[in-house]
């Protein structure tokens, strides 16, 4: 569904250069806390590409359910979520946007209304390298949806990045930067059937 991983030692030194040493683990609780605290961010994303090149461009989240990548130019593209419902827009296609279940991404973890990491068979991993906690999930009713990998600092506590593998194995790394928590955004932001509209113009 998106644009596959290729280079760690990239994403390693664009996600944590500015991170202090040293944190402590954040609990399951502390980060299902974190997630049903966050109603809307926005911000800038930056994207490692199947190439080695990056993507880059702004972030709307709006939980739950709804979600917004602006890719900047030269991709010009556009992921969005929301009515239950993955929109992908490909400005080179005329056939209008690919169309997904949402409840069939692993994106669907981090969009719940509630988010609960202890729910048996969703975490399957949970570590710390004493910067950072880093969590893999999936949803335990359907684990061949795939698994979104997140990676958080504490103190206070933040989602900096994430890696979503999907169905087939594909694996996509979004890198946040300058996220601002709070505040509001527009539901057009998120309406699929209205961004169609906008596109066939």
């Amino acid at each position: 569904m998106f644009k596959r991983l290729s280079s760690l030692a990239l994403i390693a030194s664009l996600s944590f250069a500015a991170i202090p040493a040293m944190a402590q683990q954040l609990s399951l609780n502390q980060i299902s806390q974190y997630m049903n605290g966050l109603q809307t961010a926005q911000g800038g994303f930056t994207q490692i590409n199947a190439d080695g090149t990056l993507s880059t461009g702004q972030i709307y989240i709006k939980r739950p359910g709804r979600i917004r990548f602006e890719y900047n130019a030269p991709d010009n593209s556009l992921v969005m979520a929301g009515g239950g419902q993955v929109a992908i827009f490909d400005p080179k296609s005329n056939n209008g946007p690919d169309r997904y279940p949402l409840n069939q991404t692993p994106l669907k973890i981090i969009l719940e209304r509630n988010v609960n990491f202890g729910q048996a068979r969703m975490v399957t991993g949970h570590t710390s390298d004493g910067t950072t906690t880093t969590v893999t999930a999936q949803d335990p009713d359907h684990p061949e949806y795939g698994n979104i990998q997140m990676v958080f600092t504490a103190n206070p506590t933040e989602l900096r990045q994430w890696i979503v593998t999907d169905d087939v194995g594909s694996q996509t790394t979004v890198i946040l930067n300058d996220m601002v928590a709070g505040g509001s955004i527009g539901e057009i932001k998120f309406n699929i059937t209205s961004e169609m509209a906008k596109w066939n113009n």
